[in-house]
């Protein structure tokens, strides 16, 4: 990525993170989302990059995603792509051959809206909400729950490897955190500002090492 050189006015390197409520930042005030936390700590490393525009909302499946991007297609010039998506098709049951489709679909997008440069675009796996105080006050099953969880993700992992698409793993900091009150907002299910705080620490080096 750019180092920061730019002089006033000069605008920055476009960011754009698609996704549902992990990337929205469900529960949490706009600074504590882990785009907006990753923005911050690129600039404090001198890299620099222009506030996220976020596409994500609560709830959406990778089709609905894509219906969103449909009805807003953006445009403009992005030095950088994230997505984080497939926790609510999991989490309704949706077939998972399905997911592979439509995930690789929307990282299509995702790398022609990052000028067909595959390396300007980041994927972020799903966590596991499995460990959340909300799994068990809904009686699911965490083995289950994990099990599908890393069959979504080896899906979306293969399909990065294949289009030169950096994946990182947040999945194990989820389970190894995510029941803790500190990582959690105050629904006992989406992440706080904390865990947000490790998903970008986790992203950083992948965003650092980004060629020019």
């Amino acid at each position: 990525m750019t180092r920061d050189s730019k002089s006033p006015g000069e605008s920055l390197p476009g960011y754009l993170a698609l996704g549902d409520s992990y990337t929205i930042g469900e529960g949490v005030e706009p600074h504590g989302r882990w785009p907006v936390q990753l923005v911050r700590a690129l600039a404090a490393e001198g890299i620099a990059v222009a506030e996220p525009r976020i596409i994500a909302t609560t709830g959406w499946t990778t089709d609905e995603l894509a219906t969103a991007l449909d009805a807003v297609e953006p445009v403009g010039e992005y030095g950088l792509i994230s997505l984080l998506i497939g926790v609510n098709n999991q989490y309704r049951g949706r077939d998972l051959d399905e997911y592979r489709h439509q995930f690789a679909e929307l990282l299509a997008r995702a790398i022609g809206y990052a000028g067909r440069r595959p390396d300007r675009v980041l994927v972020l796996s799903i966590p596991d909400w499995g460990v959340t105080p909300f799994a068990g006050r809904e009686l699911r099953s965490r083995r289950r729950i994990a099990a599908e969880i890393d069959a979504f993700n080896a899906a979306a992992h293969d399909i990065c490897a294949d289009r030169g698409v950096v994946f990182v793993d947040i999945t194990a900091v989820s389970r190894a955190h995510g029941a803790e009150p500190n990582m959690l907002a105050a629904d006992g299910l989406h992440p706080s500002a904390a865990m947000y705080a490790e998903w970008a620490r986790l992203a950083l080096p992948a965003v650092r090492a980004m060629p020019e």
